[in-house]
């Protein structure tokens, strides 16, 4: 249902360190480590993994994992087509425009489940 979509749109918004995390990404305009994010606002570690996780699977961020580390981006198309609310209200959203949720989608197991034969396995091993 939209209606579900969009609550959880700006709910995930209704916190004022995800508005900080969201302009810094949107500022800086590349990737950013967790690493990176932490030291250019006021959370620690913990608390931005998870404002990350909720902005990744409401679609509001790319993650790409390099390794043991996990990059983020801000996704420009979601941010786009993100409704207002009077536009949401007055029933002038386009449906056909809108991405759909991704949960779990900063997981590495999720990843490994999705990712070809032979991939997961390869990008997971260590150099020595």
């Amino acid at each position: 249902d939209r209606a579900d979509l969009y609550a959880s749109w700006f709910r995930c918004l209704a916190d004022p360190t995800r508005i900080q995390i969201l302009n810094l990404l949107a500022t800086e305009r590349r990737p950013l480590s967790v690493g990176e994010i932490v030291g250019l606002v006021d959370v620690g570690q913990s608390t931005v993994s998870e404002h990350l996780r909720r902005l990744a699977e409401t679609c509001f961020v790319h993650v790409e994992h390099r390794g043991t580390s996990s990059y983020f981006q801000i996704n420009e198309s979601c941010v786009d087509c993100f409704p207002s609310a009077a536009e949401f209200v007055m029933g002038k959203v386009r449906q056909d425009s809108l991405p759909a949720p991704r949960p779990g989608v900063t997981s590495r197991r999720t990843r490994r489940a999705t990712a070809p034969a032979g991939q997961a396995r390869a990008g997971n091993r260590r150099s020595t």
